[in-house]
């Protein structure tokens, strides 16, 4: 296997590509440079980008492929005119040049790739909330806010895990300042749905009336579906389908088919637990169809 050229700079070919650049690109940026011996660009690009490995110390990766020894890396990467270069994050491939950039142009490029502290912070944040350090988690996104207020994604990630502690109000407030952005539009939709389950919650009859009113009455939707919404609020979220599954079952169109708006809310509020997703998709399309 080829040697490594130091410490932020190794050369790759088939047999290490997923360990060091898939696997690495989960931890820093991995630039790759796609060169062969007898490209004249390739000699003037290279040095700069070991310059730069050098400089930035380990805040991006940088990879060397010889595109005449790994032919199939370069037909992969559909690799046409040399030097190319690649930069992957976290697996995927996230920018791109052909040619040799003056070092201005190519220092840009590399910062462009680094996670700002901001970013950097919402991601510790979401190893503290993983390991179930609620608290950390919870002042680190706050700092990561402060220190991008525009880093949304932190702005929802936070409500998302308010809104777990039944913090409504909180989270509510922070996804009204998310910007629309096609990409999360979805996702703050399902959390403003969460909002209004933890509310529905906190006000009104209580579980065992409204229990008491299903058992008298078995067709009382409206107490149905105000318990499923109390259920989902608490986050138990089968009992919550198995309410809502049953309203489909009796009246599809009810209050205009809240109870199929609301269990595509819950699959995305309960997107983790895979299985029960799985398992209430194929009850809601039984009962739909």
């Amino acid at each position: 296997m080829p040697a490594p050229m130091s410490l932020h700079a190794v050369d790759v070919d088939a047999r290490n590509f997923n360990q060091e650049v898939l696997e690495a690109s989960r931890d820093v940026p991995v630039v790759i440079d796609f060169w062969a011996p007898w490209c004249g660009p390739c000699k003037v690009l290279k040095p700069m980008l070991e310059k730069l490995a050098a400089e930035y110390a380990g805040k991006f990766k940088l990879v060397k492929i010889n595109s005449d020894e790994s032919i199939d890396l370069a037909r992969e990467f559909n690799v046409r005119s040399i030097p190319d270069v690649r930069a992957i994050r976290n697996g995927k491939q996230v920018g791109a040049f052909v040619g040799a950039l003056p070092l201005p142009q190519l220092r840009a490029f590399i910062d462009k790739l680094i996670p700002s502290a901001s970013e950097t912070e919402r991601v510790r944040a979401g190893e503290l909330r993983a390991a179930g350090d609620a608290a950390s988690a919870i002042a680190a996104y706050r700092k990561a806010l402060a220190l991008d207020p525009a880093n949304d994604l932190a702005r929802i990630e936070l409500a998302e895990l308010l809104l777990e502690h039944k913090e409504a109000d909180a989270a509510d407030a922070l996804l009204a300042a998310v910007k629309p952005d096609v990409d999360t539009d979805d996702r703050v939709e399902t959390l403003r749905q969460g909002v209004a389950f933890v509310r529905s919650g906190q006000s009104g009859p209580g579980e065992a009336e409204l229990a008491g009113r299903i058992a008298a009455s078995p067709g009382d939707l409206d107490s149905r579906l105000r318990l499923a919404n109390l259920y989902a609020g608490g986050r138990r979220y089968r009992e919550a389908l198995e309410q809502l599954l049953e309203i489909i079952l009796r009246d599809k169109a009810f209050q205009d088919g809240a109870a199929r708006k609301q269990m595509v809310a819950i699959f995305g509020l309960a997107a983790s637990d895979g299985d029960l997703v799985s398992e209430y998709r194929r009850k809601l399309a039984s009962a739909l169809y």
